[in-house]
């Protein structure tokens, strides 16, 4: 059997870590005078029921409500309403819907209507519901630090605009927008006030990316990439699954292109180049660690050998063995392959370009006729600015949901022109560096208080509406340029004018008057104008010599720093989020912290253990051992370190943005030779990695896909062993009515984490931070168990998520004292809270360790003082608004875990047996299941022959967690393939 494991100590353990978990099943044999004795049990025990007996007769706190005067026609007591939107937070962009109940939004789902996510949505998505009810958003407009109004706001900037010197620039700094609404506004506040100059600057820089394109293709243009269309996919340090572009879009793509169900018998083959471990390369049939000083070298190699084969005469250069090999297998694959780089190089993303062409990927992989509007901040107008600023020509600066002071320091260049400048004014949703020193600060609504509108690509229109009437005394930033500008009405209908003039017409909306398709295009949020679509542009060709450039590697013996976007925080605009503080990275599993990653060859070398602070180019930080890493290679993620971020934001972890340095006009994220230093010193790290061991026995099963086309059951073979030696004492259920289950395909879960926090959504999950992740006290619902396997320094990767399994025979049931965990007469493990006396016995006997204990009071939701820990104020008032009024909100001293989401099952049941129908199959879905962007999820009645549950039950490759105790899950796993020769690989 392949050994798989889960962390450097685990593959290594120490004598008394081995000893610690040995001694911690022993009972004391009473001459060990640091143990308690029987008489100690029996005088707490007697305390505790005691206790029990008193707090069982305290009374819960009285908690007054207000009712609605004059109850809206369209808010039902119980009932939810959806609103479609659009989610965009300057980098990432998603059609949504929101639930709301009573006036709160409280869930966040995909857009099952928008095609290119299929529905689904990411953890960063998911969690920005929170931000709604942050308590340290900005509340009303302040003046030099004052509270001010509006109309004293609009005073001041009307006459500062009548009386403005035309020599002078009042810029307008924003992210990129994809609003052709706002951007059409700002055009016509330029036009009556012509000295308004519109910079966009964004937090993360793909710069380098479209100006490869605008030097290759004649336009500056990212475009859309099709991984489902693709049979090969090469990555070079590009991320995709993970932060890269659009991470939910190419999650489900990379997931339709490896799907085995349904007959399917090819699969997408997945190749990554990188530096330090992602969430794509952890991901990939076959992965290759590599310098990151070296990826040019790699990239041209690859140019070269591939031109040469085209007939092209390139410089040659020599190439390493896996390009080689990989080069062979790409031309094997042309029209239906796929390189893609992460680089903010413009000669690495030119190359790239010039692969692709070689490829002929142009139309099929790389769709040029419908590029992605993300992004489309240039680097080198960045620097332009800087220089009219600091050459005086600068008199104001408008910073309206940018945070250049955070995101791009440049050596402290950026604060020293930022001082230059005579006004300054915010316009932002949460309090940000940017925002200390301005003079006018303008709060403007969070994404659901708001109207606004999108173009993602073009012909793809959607909106944004409010799903929530404003918390804070906010407004849109252009309800105030529209004032400023002597403008009337509401932005609201400015969007919806400009939808007249410039999107309707007649065949868009089939034939309906606008009107009509007004009401239609919000009630869907989104809509698609084919005619809209671009010619693609033709291909210039690449300049040869820039290969020669790059004909030898760079890296040598020195260290080099790769700064990164991890999965939860990425550029850290979300960080002031206690949801995605909480949510474990996908690949160390390690939340609440950043740190120095390090190979484990580089860590043994310089006798570093898991969580030695060292400095790294004068910054502080605590070692994490990452298996996988390129040896000499250190990487930090950006996004921590915020300062006046907000309660949970503000200097947690340090902030690694200072490293980040212009080169030949492109913010560069890898800092070449630097120094990394012990201090002596060591910092716990908070991980959920290593604390949930299963003893090594069988929990993932995988193969290779020669094998699984030989024999679906390869890799498998154990399932059908145990299912012959199934006897048991217990009673079989019956179950007459539904049975329901879940099956999950470890093929297509890319471990994104978007369940986890979906999950804590909707069922209320706590957050408890830091320290009591530290100590095993994480509450989450569904962890996703990250396993390696093989060398260390270049292992291979396999994720499976885990939730109570709802097992017909259930460990859990027969140890309750109170029958607190019950179960079903459909085959779910029920949970009676206000029965439950947390003896814990049920999680003792757990054998998947799946169940959460409240040690304290996270929710507010306990009788007694002093009990509570709440370091992320989720118990204040304004955050309890995001608490779903379906599900319980569990006190201390409670266990809690996955309910298989039982308010959904009952409220679908509920509409169907009001309708007077049968349920359909897939019309109830889990949180988890909704917003999977790999699709890896199903879930139905496993009564129903023709349910798609059924079906995977039949699947060769599916099998039971644990199966061997016979415990039969209604949970079933289905095996990983893996897209690789294991005779052949390309080490």
């Amino acid at each position: 059997m392949k050994q798989y494991w889960k962390s450097i100590e685990e593959l290594v353990p120490e004598e008394e870590v081995v000893q610690e978990k040995k001694s911690s099943f022993l009972l004391s044999d009473g001459n060990d005078s640091s143990k308690n004795s029987r008489r100690d049990f029996l005088k707490y025990f007697g305390f505790g029921i005691a206790s029990a007996a008193v707090l069982a007769g305290c009374e819960r706190p009285v908690k007054k409500a207000i009712p609605l005067l004059i109850q809206p026609e369209e808010v039902k007591p119980g009932t939810a309403n959806y609103y479609a939107s659009t989610f965009y937070d300057g980098s990432e962009m998603v059609p949504i819907l929101v639930k709301v109940r009573d006036g709160r939004p409280i869930k966040i789902e995909g857009n099952d209507l928008c095609k290119l996510t299929g529905g689904a949505a990411s953890a960063r998505i998911q969690a920005s519901l929170l931000n709604l009810y942050d308590e340290s958003r900005p509340a009303q407009p302040m003046i030099d630090g004052k509270p001010a109004s509006w109309e004293q706001v609009d005073a001041d900037m009307i006459k500062i605009l009548e009386e403005w010197d035309a020599n002078n620039e009042f810029v307008i700094l924003t992210p990129t927008l994809i609003s052709p609404s706002t951007q059409k506004l700002i055009n016509d506040f330029k036009d009556k006030f012509p000295f308004v100059v519109h910079e966009t600057f964004d937090a993360y820089s793909y710069s380098a990316l479209r100006k490869a394109f605008e030097l290759n293709y004649g336009k500056a243009i990212i475009p859309s990439y099709r991984l489902d269309e693709a049979k090969l996919v090469v990555g070079f340090n590009a991320d995709f699954l993970g932060t890269w572009l659009q991470p939910v879009v190419f999650g489900r793509q990379y997931a339709e292109a490896r799907k085995l169900t349904g007959g399917k018998r090819e699969m997408m083959r997945h190749v990554q180049f990188e530096s330090t471990m992602t969430l794509t390369g952890s991901n990939a049939d076959e992965r290759v660690p590599m310098p990151a000083l070296d990826e040019a070298h790699y990239v041209a190699a690859l140019f070269s050998v591939l031109a040469k084969k085209a007939g092209v005469n390139v410089p040659s250069i020599k190439a390493p063995v896996q390009i080689e090999k990989i080069a062979e297998e790409l031309w094997q694959a042309k029209g239906k392959s796929l390189v893609l780089s992460g680089s903010n190089n413009v000669d690495v993303q030119s190359l790239i370009c010039g692969i692709n062409h070689i490829l002929e990927n142009e139309g099929q992989t790389l769709r040029l006729d419908t590029p992605i509007n993300l992004f489309q901040g240039d680097d080198t107008k960045l620097d332009a600015l800087l220089n009219r600023i600091e050459l005086g020509k600068v008199r104001a600066l408008m910073m309206w949901g940018a945070n250049p002071l955070y995101h791009a320091p440049l050596s402290g260049r950026m604060q020293a022109a930022f001082d230059k400048v005579e006004l300054k004014i915010a316009a932002q949703s949460q309090q940000t560096e940017s925002t200390v020193d301005c003079k006018y600060v303008l709060p403007t609504p969070h994404f659901l208080e708001s109207w606004d509108d999108a173009e993602l690509t073009p012909g793809l229109f959607t909106l944004t509406q409010p799903a929530i009437r404003p918390i804070f005394k906010t407004r849109h930033a252009q309800e105030s340029i529209m004032a400023w500008a002597g403008m009337e009405g509401k932005f609201y209908d400015y969007i919806k004018l400009n939808w007249k003039e410039n999107i309707y017409n007649i065949n868009l909306a089939k034939g309906k008057q606008f009107e009509t398709f007004w009401k239609t295009s919000l009630r869907d949020g989104l809509v698609f104008d084919e005619e809209r679509m671009q010619t693609a542009p033709a291909f210039s060709g690449v300049d040869t010599n820039i290969a020669s450039q790059y004909n030898s590697t760079k890296s040598g013996n020195d260290l080099e720093l790769v700064l990164y976007q991890n999965v939860p925080i990425g550029d850290g605009t979300l960080a002031n989020n206690p949801w995605l503080q909480e949510l474990p990275d996908p690949v160390s599993r390690v939340c609440w912290d950043n740190y120095v990653a390090v190979s484990p060859a580089f860590a043994a070398l310089r006798g570093w253990s898991q969580g030695d602070v060292v400095t790294v180019s004068g910054i502080d930080l605590p070692v994490l051992i990452q298996p996988g890493q390129a040896r000499n290679t250190l990487a930090v993620a950006l996004g921590y370190g915020r300062k006046n971020a907000g309660r949970v934001a503000t200097d947690l972890g340090k902030d690694v943005y200072p490293l980040v340095e212009m080169k030949d006009g492109y913010r560069q994220y890898l800092v070449p030779k630097v120094e990394a230093v012990a201090t002596g010193s060591t910092y716990e790290l908070a991980a959920t990695q290593s604390h949930h061991s299963m003893e090594g026995r069988a929990l993932v099963r995988e193969t290779t896909i020669a094998e699984y086309l030989k024999n679906p059951a390869s890799g498998n073979e154990m399932h059908e062993k145990v299912e012959k030696l199934h006897t048991s004492l217990y009673h079989e259920h019956d179950y007459k009515g539904h049975h329901w289950g879940m099956a999950i395909d470890l093929h297509s879960c890319i471990g994104c984490n978007a369940c986890v926090v979906a999950c804590s959504a909707e069922n209320n999950v706590p957050v408890v931070g830091r320290n009591e992740v530290r100590r095993s006290h994480e509450m989450h619902w569904i962890r996703l168990d990250r396993y390696y396997a093989g060398d260390s320094d270049n292992p291979e990767v396999v994720r499976q998520p885990v939730m109570c399994q709802h097992c017909d025979n259930a460990p859990c049931e027969n140890v309750c004292p109170v029958a607190a965990t019950n179960h079903s007469s459909e085959g779910i493990n029920q949970m009676a809270y206000n029965r439950c006396i947390g003896t814990r016995y049920c999680n003792n006997n757990c054998p998947y360790k799946v169940r959460r204990f409240n040690w304290y009071d996270y929710t507010g939701a306990d009788t007694i003082p002093n009990n509570r820990v709440d370091p992320a104020g989720m118990t204040l008032d304004l955050k309890r608004m995001v608490l779903n009024p379906d599900v319980t909100v569990r006190a201390k001293g409670v266990i809690e875990k996955c309910s298989m989401c039982i308010q959904r099952i009952q409220e679908k049941k509920l509409t169907a047996k009001r309708e007077g129908r049968m349920l359909e199959d897939g019309e109830i879905k889990t949180a988890c299941q909704q917003t999977c962007p790999a699709n890896a999820i199903t879930f139905g009645d496993m009564n129903d022959e023709n349910s798609n549950i059924s079906k995977l039950l039949k699947d060769a490759r599916q099998y039971g967690l644990l199966e061997e105790l016979h415990t039969l899950p209604s949970v079933v796993y289905l095996s990983k393939v893996r897209n690789k020769d294991q005779n052949k690989t390309l080490s």
